[in-house]
């Protein structure tokens, strides 16, 4: 049987290994997401008036 022979690794196999060597780092699932609003918030819609409620609603 003959021995069993070690090769040398070649300077490809060291820069493999060195680039894909190991996993990049674990990203957790909240950092995966940006969120934006759509569109500005607009100030004036969120504001109650009475009397364009009666008109809406009542007339």
């Amino acid at each position: 049987m003959p021995p069993t022979q070690h090769k040398t690794p070649d300077a490809a196999a060291t820069a493999r290994r060195a680039r894909f060597g190991k996993l990049p780092e674990r990203i957790r699932p909240d950092q995966m997401v940006q969120e934006t609003p759509a569109t500005a918030p607009d100030p004036a819609r969120r504001v109650y008036s009475a009397d364009e409620w009666l008109v809406r609603y009542c007339l």
